[in-house]
């Protein structure tokens, strides 16, 4: 495999199946057909190439692996890519959900869907590119360039406030990201080249560093989204089609978490140790805060919205505690956080195509038409919850573990949000799932088809396979992630910044 580029092949086969659909001719049904499966197949294709990554990724080093580099803009700017233990995790949770949400927008999809299919496949490549740039430059093309499909996905096929959402969505990103344009180029003047690898080795003066890193914050801390920049995140969800909530949630948060721990951390070891407690302090405000607003939420798809913030506020704390568990847990969590609350949007999906609304009082006693689903919603509402068996549990129990190490009454208050967490998502299951069936509109409705069946199966299994046994993913990330902590412990003590803040923890 290390003979020809696998890598690249995975990342840029989407984009080729975009071409593909892009050259489909003849009459509309048959071209939205035709659409449909080049899409899925490409998709399902590009999932069994990223498998073939993993069976030949090596977890016993923390080196890049598949690494390809070529010339490309000259200035020691180079085509450069590879993954390591961090992102491998990532580039198979992006390839894994792609598949469902083109099968969960079979039906749902009606207009322009050979532009929807050639969107989301667009997509696919920019967010792979993401997880697997070795080059700032290229990273930065592949982050800011996954705006503009998801910008279409909601602006085109989303909701009454679509247009609203889709420019809130893209002006808050990109206000962000901006900034960090002018890091890349402060970081490219210090150093003479754009090349992960030769940065991560790259002493940046200590006052600089901090610049450097709020810079880098102002993008990720929109994207993950962290308080107070999370607003644009509830009306994107709302407005957003049912498979475009699904990659929102999914996978582009963690493009926010998976910047802090591939650029923040290691290059900026003096400017996060300094940040910390804004960090500790912002994140347990989203956890609080944001749980509080979820339970007061009407709409379905916001409830879920404002408890995703709540979630990623467990990732920021862990990935800053620097210790084994917290790390390891926070990537946990965030792969699990894609599997649930895609699963989560995708339940609300599934109604929503037969009433035409998400409002909550709309709803109730659907146990006794859509057992099936009943069962669904409810195994995902025990995972969001944290309950011991499912993904959510291994994620949040691991962090909790690791920020205690670190600091006892940020554990204390974090774990609230565990508590919060279980009150609005069984607080939501109760009010759409039992009680009488009374409202005339639910008494024809019938149970999920075999095609919304074969959309969860794959997300059920993977969110029990990860809660009873998460060594796989465990394996993959502890070597790089020991890795990355013995560098930043390393960092602080070479600038003679005290005592390394966090030891790793076996």
């Amino acid at each position: 495999m290390s003979d020809w580029p696998i890598l690249s092949l995975v990342t840029f086969l989407p984009a080729i199946g975009a071409l593909f659909i892009l050259l489909i001719r003849g009459e509309d049904a048959m071209v939205a057909h035709n659409a449909r499966m080049v899409a899925l197949w490409t998709t399902l294709f590009t999932f069994a190439l990223s498998l073939l990554l993993w069976s030949g990724f090596d977890t016993s080093t923390a080196a890049y692996q598949f690494v390809e580099k070529h010339e490309w803009l000259g200035g020691n700017i180079n085509y450069h890519m590879g993954i390591d233990g961090i992102s491998m995790p990532f580039i198979i949770l992006t390839t894994f959900l792609m598949p469902l949400c083109i099968l969960a927008s079979w039906e749902s999809i009606t207009l322009r869907v050979k532009d929807y299919m050639i969107a989301f496949l667009i997509l696919e490549t920019l967010m792979i590119g993401v997880f697997s740039s070795l080059d700032l430059i290229l990273f930065y093309l592949f982050f800011e360039g996954g705006l503009i499909p998801m910008f279409l996905i909601i602006g085109v096929w989303g909701g009454q406030r679509r247009v609203y959402a889709s420019f809130k969505f893209f002006l808050y990103t990109l206000a962000g990201s901006v900034l960090m344009l002018l890091a890349i180029m402060a970081m490219y003047w210090s150093a003479g080249t754009t090349d992960i690898t030769a940065l991560m080795a790259h002493r940046f003066d200590p006052a600089m560093q901090k610049w450097l890193w709020l810079a880098f914050f102002a993008s990720f801390a929109v994207k993950v989204p962290m308080w107070p920049v999370h607003t644009w995140l509830p009306d994107a969800h709302v407005e957003a089609p049912t498979a475009g909530s699904v990659i929102l949630a999914g996978i582009l948060l963690k493009m926010g978490g998976y910047g802090f721990l591939r650029f923040s951390l290691p290059m900026f070891p003096v400017a996060s140790d300094y940040f910390t407690p804004l960090i500790y302090g912002l994140s347990l405000i989203a956890i609080v805060y944001t749980s509080l607003v979820a339970l007061v939420q009407k709409d379905m798809k916001k409830l879920i919205a404002y408890s995703s913030v709540a979630h990623m506020g467990f990732v920021t704390i862990g990935m800053f505690a620097m210790n084994q568990q917290g790390v390891q847990g926070s990537i946990v969590q965030m792969i699990s956080h894609g599997l649930v609350s895609g699963a989560l949007f995708l339940c609300v999906g599934v109604i929503y195509d037969r009433i035409h609304t998400r409002e909550i009082d709309a709803y109730g006693g659907l146990v006794e038409r859509m057992p099936v689903y009943a069962f669904t919603f409810m195994l995902f509402t025990m995972a969001t919850i944290g309950l011991p068996g499912t993904s959510g549990f291994v994620g949040e129990f691991l962090i909790l573990v690791g920020i205690y190490q670190v600091n006892t009454w940020v554990a204390f208050v974090a774990a609230t949000g565990v508590v919060l967490a279980a009150a609005y998502s069984l607080w939501l299951y109760r009010r759409v799932v039992f009680g009488e069936l009374t409202k005339a509109n639910l008494k024809d409705i019938l149970d999920m088809d075999r095609r919304e069946i074969a959309v969860f199966a794959p997300l059920i299994i993977a969110t029990l396979w990860f809660g009873i046994y998460p060594m796989p993913l465990l394996d993959a990330t502890a070597v790089t992630v020991e890795n990355l902590i013995g560098h930043y412990n390393a960092s602080l003590a070479s600038y003679g910044v005290g005592e390394a803040v966090a030891q790793t923890a076996h």
